[in-house]
């Protein structure tokens, strides 16, 4: 999508102009003009952001509250031991102004805006939520099939987004293996670790969920509900998180007598990164453990509530506290609703509030295993071509969505900023809905009483949504599940190698595009035309497996379902491995069972002493491994080579090479690409 920038700029500077004619104020200098950011289209009529050129005295704060009428408020407090930190991001210099009486915001902006000490004017913009629909007070049986993983979650089958078995009650067009491939995760390597923390920075998480409570973070300074400041921190009753809002403990269940407020949205996406797995209650969560109190923890830094919040301070005041007391990751599910032509033209001159604490987020060490943490935002879902601002900036991860047919939605942003996908749920595949929605955790005190049916009813703890919203927790997820099982390795990395590590564990979704074209909906909606997405839904779809074997440095390759084939190892054994001689595969039964591995025949020629002769599961010639896999699923084999020469050496034996042996890792889908035909960039 082309903008056009003096378009842009008009519709930012129109209503100032307007506001200085009406006031009969001298026509806005260039200079002032370019210091004022208006990033929403909706903004706070009461408030709104200042940044200073250097941090200002007090004395230059009275002088400007004298000249221009407002009363200035410090944005961030600071905390003992990372000023220098702040100082670097500018959090220091950054002040919330008050609206005096009788004037517009525009007004007030303009005024300030024209000092010579304020390097930045910006609106308080309203971000908001991004998820298309919610259904509540779903409640279901017991498992419906066996997945491969002893968890007793009894609704974790229908979780179709961890463990896709293409049933057609999803959709008739579900696709098996369009999943995150959490499962073999959970079985092998790690289900999550307590001391990686996900901010949860969205409406109020309901910490004492029954399928939540044992995974939040708690502050254990705090004392809960006695309105005191216990541990000094500067927040009262911030125990599970804090309500940037109302400016005390988390809620999560506020709305009018319309019922408009708030709809379980954070506790959606909270349940999603760590609901408690194998506890026998309801669902299972990305990063939530075995059972054994061993899950990921979730904090809960509330920037709505009811229909109050999601103003740019109390985001940022959100994301700095999330720095501040150990998040490793902050999933951000929300977004400002409004094109723009570039980061530039987003940031401005100086930054904005909201990426300058963004930045102070990812750059502040919380984990041993990167130099910094890790942002994730949901893409939007408006349909745009473009993803929405801030997750759109060039160096923090933009997700967009994909449903049970493993395509995209019909409401998803894709194109320019959105970086990955995962599953976000999608309406209208089968005529119940929900089934193609996203189940997770929501409060059981939302909801109607007495309604007939299955649409939000009140008194249960589950439920379906859709959005980008529930496609940027998946990722969050998966990226907590990559820090745990980093640290148990004991690997450590650097924040933008990982960033790239997780941005390049994907599945094509390009072929897949490519070959459908168009997708109809067996419910209450027109087809969707394709075209669009091809090569626009980022590096492809989010794979758990694929980004533990990063970290483990386990080379992987992706096998074609249901074909015999040879696979290419020269990403395992370098452009040599044509002509190494193989000494044996060994391919342990559990990836002959995950993978429905079929026996092909060997020739068993004495060059080549992996070719057995007879049938086996698998053998490698000419650098390339040969097998049949007819299942949807992940497994390693290790394949022993000799590094020079075509025997061992030693002993009475004539001098050889070297014997060594490589684990390889195989996925098995439809498709046996990357993302498109050019790889994954």
């Amino acid at each position: 999508m082309k903008y056009n920038p003096i378009l842009l700029t008009l519709a930012v500077l129109l209503p100032l102009l307007s506001c200085v004619k009406e006031k009969g104020l001298e026509a806005v200098p260039e200079d002032v003009s370019a210091k004022i950011v208006r990033l929403g289209k909706e903004v706070s009529e009461e408030s709104f952001l200042v940044k200073f050129t250097q941090a200002p005295s007090e004395e230059q704060l009275r002088q400007l509250e004298s000249e221009k009428g407002v009363v200035l408020a410090k944005v961030f407090p600071s905390v003992p031991g990372k000023e220098e930190l702040e100082k670097q991001f500018g959090l220091d210099r950054w002040y919330e102004s008050s609206v005096p009486e009788g004037q517009s915001v525009h007004q007030t902006v303009l005024k300030v805006a024209q000092d010579p000490g304020v390097g930045l004017v910006e609106y308080n913009s309203l971000v908001e939520r991004d998820s298309d629909a919610q259904i509540y007070g779903i409640q279901r049986g017991a498992t419906k099939a066996d997945l491969g993983i002893d968890f007793n979650d009894p609704n974790l089958f229908y979780q179709w987004h961890y463990k896709n078995v293409g049933d057609k009650s999803f959709s008739p067009n579900a696709l098996e293996g369009a999943d995150i491939n959490v499962v073999p995760v959970w079985k092998n390597l790690t289900c999550g670790d307590p001391s990686i923390i996900v901010a949860v920075v969205d409406e109020g998480v309901k910490y004492s969920h029954p399928d939540l409570r044992d995974n939040m973070w708690k502050n254990t300074g705090e004392v809960p509900d006695n309105g005191i400041d216990d541990d000094a921190n500067g927040y009262i009753d911030d125990v599970y998180g804090y309500n940037f809002v109302n400016m005390g403990a988390i809620t999560w269940d506020i709305v009018d007598a319309s019922g408009n407020g708030d709809s379980g949205h954070g506790t959606h996406c909270a349940g999603t990164i760590a609901a408690v797995n194998n506890n026998g209650i309801g669902v299972a969560g990305v990063a939530g453990g075995s059972g054994k109190k061993d899950g990921c923890r979730i904090m809960s830094c509330q920037i709505f509530s009811g229909n109050s919040g999601g103003s740019s301070s109390v985001v940022t005041k959100a994301i700095k506290y999330a720095a501040d007391n150990g998040a490793s990751i902050i999933s951000c599910s929300f977004g400002i609703k409004k094109s723009f032509t570039s980061d530039n033209s987003y940031l401005r001159a100086q930054g904005t509030i909201e990426i300058d604490a963004i930045h102070y987020f990812e750059a502040s060490k919380n984990n041993p295993v990167l130099d910094g943490n890790i942002a994730i935002f949901a893409a939007g879902n408006e349909a745009h071509d473009y993803a929405h601002y801030p997750g759109a900036f060039v160096d923090i991860i933009s997700v967009s969505a994909l449903g049970p047919d493993g395509l995209p939605v019909y409401y998803t942003n894709y194109g320019p900023g959105c970086d990955i996908c995962a599953p976000g749920g999608e309406a209208y595949h089968v005529v119940n809905r929900w089934n193609s929605m996203i189940l997770s955790t929501v409060p059981s005190e939302l909801g109607e009483d007495g309604v007939n049916g299955e649409y939000n009813v009140k008194g249960l703890d589950y439920g379906y949504m859709q959005g980008t919203s529930m496609a940027c927790p998946h990722v969050s997820g998966v990226v907590a599940l990559a820090l745990s099982y980093a640290k148990k390795l004991g690997k450590t990395f650097k924040r933008d190698e990982f960033k790239q590590m997780i941005l390049s564990s994907v599945n094509d979704v390009d072929q897949h595009i490519a070959r459908t074209s168009q997708k109809t909906y067996a419910y209450s909606k027109g087809p969707l035309n394709l075209t669009p997405y091809y090569h626009q839904m980022g590096t492809g779809a989010i794979d758990a497996w694929r980004l533990m074997m990063k970290i483990e440095g386990t080379p992987t390759s992706t096998a074609q379902l249901g074909k015999k084939q040879w696979i290419d190892l020269t990403s395992t054994f370098g452009t040599a491995s044509v002509s190494l001689t193989y000494l044996s595969v060994d391919i342990p039964q559990e990836t002959v069972n995950e993978l429905g591995l079929q026996k092909v025949q060997g020739t068993g020629q004495d060059k080549y002493p992996s070719v057995p002769e007879g049938e086996c599961y698998g053998y490698v010639q000419f650098g390339r491994l040969y097998i049949h896999p007819t299942k949807i699923g992940s497994g390693k084999i290790s394949i022993s080579v000799v590094g020079g020469g075509d025997h061992v050496g030693g002993g009475d034996n004539p001098p050889g090479g070297m014997p060594l042996t490589q684990e390889v890792s195989l996925i098995v889908r439809d498709t046996n690409g990357g993302n498109g035909t050019g790889g994954w960039l």
